[in-house]
């Protein structure tokens, strides 16, 4: 089996958010289980820098109406899979992927369109005849649309399924269609359904239309889409899809995120010996200016600043359990500006209670894993969501509404689950249902600490790996490979 993976970045190459891991780490899983697959994304600059030395790029011309293009294809140096690169530079030579810092690129539309009919135009130049072609998000969603129409005569793509991966659903890159200079080539082949208003067309909805199969990245979020609280605005479209439609959860890097080789760490741990994670409480109290107190319970939050991750919930419910409660939290993070301002307020009036630290940090994020007693996650919605997995992982025991990847991953303590919780949950997307879960959480550290340990050795035994999720995903490519016409 052949499968063409298209995605606008890559873990390596160039990363914004958890498309790029899965980008990078499932295709090698798949060629693990002998498919044969190739990785195309856009030749930013980052991903420019890492081109085979010395060997020429193909040089391609794309004619789409009176337009001409003149593209190159790189292939990318030192990856596990054939990794090609399409470079326009009008398109694609600027600093960041999808935005200058502060609001995306007025012709997203027309690059990444442009982009996904250059790779499936490439992948017949280099003689890569896929069985699948696999989009991920609004990005390339388009393939799937281009192959049964602009390309429908084309006995190359004769044979060729397509599967669209859905990331965030909220993201669905609405674009009028006079802003996309070749629009005209297929636009003769759009329908009502496609359009957010008049001429505004919607890439995600086009996608989900014309997929072979839709998979969402948890099971839980598949069937959240059906819904109109959870289809961000698109319910109706993933109805007409829902036997198309499908789950497949997510697996975890551990070889990056390992307690006992996490070069990151003060101090290595493992579930039978906790005493490094006592250290690394300690060292994150440190840097973050916390009393060095390890009798405290320490919910530590590591996410970017958006309404996506809860904040709405959570401000709220700090301020009170800040006020209220004998405990420590630490957030580490940047994004919204009222946010950053909401949480700074409270750090100031509460600076034995609260840690902050705006910006990004590598080292810090896995610090704060390892020394976190709690890791919140409020999320308003949450399609897979890494970060619990991660702090199951490392024993600390994730405080997490119950939604999409959340509520597939982390089993909550209820009082009559002990042999299965690995976590603490809710469900209502209330702050006093958080703000009451964290006084829960702190009464089980404090007066129960054997339970505690019970559900944090669970916790560090829970695996969500990617030989699973690549079955699953081969799976799905059989089914559509023996059903779909």
């Amino acid at each position: 089996m052949r499968v063409l993976f298209l995605a606008s970045e890559v873990d390596g190459l160039i990363k914004t958010g958890g498309l790029a891991d899965v980008a990078k780490v499932l295709p090698i899983e798949l060629q693990k289980r002998d498919i044969d697959v190739s990785v195309m994304l856009p030749c930013y600059p980052q991903v420019k820098a890492l081109v085979v030395p010395g060997e020429a790029p193909i040089e391609l011309t794309m004619h789409l109406g009176s337009q001409h293009y003149i593209y190159r294809i790189y292939k990318i140096s030192g990856q596990e899979v054939p990794v090609y690169a399409i470079d326009y530079e009008p398109y694609f030579n600027r600093d960041r992927p999808y935005d200058d810092g502060n609001h995306g690129y007025a012709d997203n539309g027309e690059r990444f369109a442009f982009f996904t009919l250059a790779a499936l135009q490439a992948c017949q130049m280099l003689n890569l005849k896929p069985n699948i072609v696999h989009s991920n998000d609004w990005h390339t969603a388009l393939a799937p649309f281009f192959i049964k129409t602009v390309l429908a005569d084309n006995s190359f793509f004769a044979e060729t399924r397509s599967v669209l991966s859905i990331h965030n659903g909220a993201y669905q890159g609405s674009y009028d269609l006079n802003s996309i200079p070749f629009a005209h080539t297929f636009s003769q082949y759009t329908e009502e359904g496609m359009y957010d208003s008049y001429n505004m067309f919607n890439f995600l909805k086009c996608g989900v239309l014309y997929a072979d199969a839709i998979n969402a990245v948890s099971k839980s979020y598949a069937e959240e889409l059906t819904t109109p609280l959870g289809g961000h605005y698109m319910s109706h479209i993933f109805q007409r899809r829902k036997d198309a439609l499908v789950g497949i959860l997510n697996g975890c890097d551990y070889g990056e995120w390992d307690t006992e080789n996490d070069p990151h760490l003060i101090a290595n741990y493992s579930a039978t010996d906790l005493s490094g994670k006592a250290k690394c409480k300690q060292d994150l109290q440190q840097q973050l200016n916390l009393p060095e107190d390890p009798n405290l319970p320490l919910f530590a939050m590591v996410s970017r600043f958006t309404d996506q991750k809860g904040f709405s919930l959570l401000v709220p419910a700090l301020a009170d359990f800040l006020a209220s409660s004998d405990a420590q939290v630490a957030i580490v993070g940047s994004g919204e500006t009222a946010i950053c301002d909401a949480l700074t307020a409270l750090a100031k009036r509460y600076p034995n209670r609260f840690g902050l630290f705006i910006g990004y940090s590598d080292a810090l994020s896995h610090q704060a894993q390892a020394g976190a007693d709690y890791f919140l996650m409020p999320s308003i919605f949450e399609p897979c969501g890494l970060t619990q997995m991660f702090s199951l992982a490392y024993g600390s025991l994730p405080v997490a509404r119950e939604v999409g990847g959340l509520k597939d991953t982390v089993i909550g303590y209820n009082g009559n689950n002990l042999e299965s919780a690995n976590g603490i949950t809710f469900l209502n997307p209330e702050p006093d249902a958080l703000y009451y879960t964290m006084r829960a959480a702190t009464d089980l550290y404090n007066e129960s600490p054997e339970i505690y340990l019970q559900i944090q050795q669970r916790a560090m035994a829970t695996r969500f790996l990617w030989e699973k999720s690549s079955a699953e995903y081969i799976d799905m490519y059989n089914d559509v490979l023996t059903h779909s016409h």
